[in-house]
């Protein structure tokens, strides 16, 4: 064999360690710490990591030990607190506590059974008072218990036959008086729970419940499983590999991971002698023992995802359907309004804001032929409309369910040239709260948008409308993993569009106009860093979300009028296509820098949008619509509701909007009897806790 060939070998096999390797996330064993406990087998810490709790088959107590460093077994002591349990039970498998402390559980081999302690002081196992027994005579053998986050599950690794963990639910959290066996999980066709992991000796889960790991006697190893979904056992897959803990442990028993998943520990049953009866180890991340949590596979972290695309496409609807509202109404109502002056002033602080309005506002407000500042003698009218929506999308395969609730205001002002084109412009604040799966993962998104908007005759009843614009994006980001979460805060635009054309025909007084509607934009999400949990913070790169819609529909419409104004009850229908390219997010662990990419990001549906309302505008000037909206797909539904206003004052009231840094503000002045009315109003829309603030002031004309 030549010195190349060996050399080619020899790299194959580096290669293939080397790919190996990066599967085991543990960076390595730490400290061992000796225990009173002997034949230590049940171990569990207070979520702070300040104390820790350990109790096994022989001394028929709980020991509580101090940790002056939370989660640092070499600075350990033992606590005057113990609890003599072998009245009710001498030897015990496993504890653990409630969400509060204050209800401790410790599972028994010897009477094969749970017993259940109230503490008057949390996590004071002094303190305990036993309270009931469960289980007793179901013949179960107890290896270890568990409970999900929120106290609704109960899992017990069962030695008896080939081995099962059984999932039950509780009717209450951490009550087992009504406890249902829901599931079982027994290994896989080939391979039962007892060749899995020999003699099995403890099980955990991960914060987040994608995780589950055992303990085996016989072979000294940690084995790993992943759920597809938190806390059930429905879909459970063995990972490849093992972490062998022979060098360390002599017999492994009770496992424990920290909160932030970094920290491991494994009981030793056997080297009591040798002070050496729990184990310290570091993951290189959170809960990796042998992969990390891989977020691409997690349902909650694809859904916080995919909620970051969908809602910054939905921002570019709920902008546009105000506008095209807007330009809607003013078809429906051309010959009963007459637009007068309200002298409106746009202002912006912002340098590139400011210069829309030195340059794009005056030409996009002038008529063709004439000079720029024609727009501001000519007449405006000033509207606003206010929107509350709420709504849902199911969990699929891939990701978490989601409740959306959007709130949003938006003010306009437009006007009427002499070329008979209506050209408006329109300021949005708007808030999407999005709760993500059962864990606590949220989405918080502000949003501030500048619209542009012009409505064209192509005839008496036919029309174009078109609009553009750009939106300004700041996000805050919660992703909960059960006992611990992350939080991040991202920041973004976008520019979008909208064209619609729309023919109306008419007989008595019943309209109907079929129209076509094409709505585009595309939006850049900055990347950012997760803070909270050191184990699971990710970095996420920048990413780049393309939309692109279509619809066909139709609106009815009637007026009726009256003394006190005109009313004209409405109804549209529309069905639209979502055509958006998909998207991908990248990111990784900050712990290691093990990266990710989730692909395919797509939103494309097929929505059925219904509508009904009315306007009604009166003889004193003040005109009013509302509208109740459906947004209908497959796998999820929007409910809109939305109120507008628009007035039409006199020629000795004006309002101002302006933007400064980060506040808007609206003003009102009015002339009334000889005084001089001014109120301020101004709304800080991209903190996370907004200011607001009104200032009124009254003076004398003379």
């Amino acid at each position: 064999m030549n010195k190349i060939f060996k050399l080619k070998i020899v790299t194959l096999i580096v290669l293939i360690l080397q790919s190996s390797i990066t599967f085991a996330a543990v960076s390595g064993y730490v400290d061992s710490k000796g225990v009173t406990q002997r034949l230590a087998h049940g171990i569990t810490f207070k979520p702070d990591g300040t104390k820790m709790f350990v109790v096994g088959k022989t001394q028929e107590r709980i020991f509580e030990f101090d940790l002056s460093t939370a989660f640092d077994i070499s600075t350990a002591t033992i606590s005057s607190n113990e609890y003599n349990h072998g009245l009710e039970d001498d030897d015990a498998t496993d504890i653990k506590f409630n969400s509060d402390g204050t209800k401790l559980f410790l599972a028994g081999a010897g009477d094969q059974e749970i017993n259940v302690y109230n503490l008057s002081t949390a996590y004071d196992v002094s303190t305990s008072v036993h309270q009931n027994t469960y289980f007793n005579g179901d013949g179960l053998d107890f290896v270890a218990i568990a409970f999900n986050t929120n106290g609704t599950k109960l899992f017990i690794y069962d030695k008896t036959g080939d081995d099962s963990i059984k999932q039950y639910s509780l009717g209450s959290p951490f009550d087992l008086s009504n406890a249902v066996l829901q599931k079982e999980y027994t290994g896989t066709s080939s391979k039962t729970l007892v060749t899995i992991n020999k003699n099995p000796q403890g099980f955990a889960f991960s914060s987040d419940g994608s995780k589950m790991y055992i303990t085996g006697k016989g072979n000294k190893k940690i084995k790993e499983l992943t759920l597809s979904t938190p806390f059930d056992l429905s879909n459970v897959k063995l990972e490849s590999g093992n972490y062998d803990l022979s060098d360390e442990i002599a017999e492994p028993s009770g496992i424990a991971l920290s909160d932030d998943g970094l920290k491991l520990f494994i009981l030793d049953s056997k080297n009591h002698v040798d002070n050496r009866d729990v184990s310290e180890y570091d993951l290189t991340c959170g809960f990796g023992v042998i992969k990390c949590i891989d977020p691409t596979a997690n349902k909650d972290d694809v859904a916080s995802i995919e909620t970051q695309s969908e809602t910054t496409k939905k921002i570019i609807q709920h902008t546009t359907f105000p506008v095209i509202n807007r330009m809607e109404w003013l078809r429906r109502n051309s010959g009963r309004v007459n637009l007068t002056n309200q002298n409106i002033k746009i202002q912006f602080n912002n340098a590139i804001l400011n210069s829309l309005t030195d340059t794009l506002v005056p030409i996009y407000f002038s008529n063709d032929g004439n000079s720029g500042s024609d727009y501001k003698n000519t007449s405006w009218s000033f509207w606003s409309e206010g929107t509350i929506s709420i709504g849902s999308t199911g969990d699929t395969n891939q990701s978490s369910s989601k409740s959306i609730n959007t709130s949003a205001i938006t003010l306009g002002a437009d006007k009427k040239g002499q070329d008979n084109i209506m050209r408006g412009i329109a300021l949005r604040f708007g808030t999407d709260d999005v709760d993500v799966g059962d864990l606590g993962s949220a989405l918080d998104m502000n949003s501030f948008s500048l619209t542009f908007y012009e409505t064209k005759p192509k005839g008496e009843q036919r029309f174009t409308d078109h609009l553009f614009g750009i939106s300004f994006i700041n996000s805050n980001l919660i992703n909960n993993s059960g006992s611990q979460s992350t939080n991040g805060d991202r920041y973004g635009e976008q520019l979008y569009g909208s064209l619609s054309l729309r023919d109306t025909f008419s007989k008595n007084r019943l309209n109907f106009t079929p129209k076509l509607k094409i709505n585009y934009g595309i939006t850049h999400l900055g990347a950012y860093k997760e803070t909270g949990s050191e184990g699971l913070n990710l970095e996420y790169e920048d990413q780049y979300i393309g939309n692109f819609t279509s619809s066909v529909g139709t609106s009815l419409d009637n007026a009726y009028d009256f003394e006190v104004g005109s009313f004209i009850p409405y109804f549209d229908f529309e069905y639209y296509a979502d055509m958006s390219p998909a998207s991908e997010q990248t990111f990784s662990y900050i712990s290691n820098g093990e990266e990710f990419t989730l692909k395919g990001i797509e939103n494309s549906t097929h929505n059925f949008i219904g509508s009904i309302g009315f306007d009604f505008v009166s003889q004193n000037g003040l005109t009013f619509m509302t509208k109740f909206t459906r947004d209908q797909t497959k796998n999820s539904k929007n409910d809109s509701f939305n109120i507008a206003l628009d007035y039409r004052g006199s020629q000795s009231s004006s309002y101002a909007m302006s933007i400064q840094d980060t506040s808007a503000k609206l003003s009102h002045n009015k002339e009334l009897n000889n005084f001089k009315v001014n109120i301020d109003s101004h709304y800080d829309f991209l903190k996370d806790d907004p200011d607001y603030g009104i200032y009124l002031k009254v003076s004398n004309i003379n």
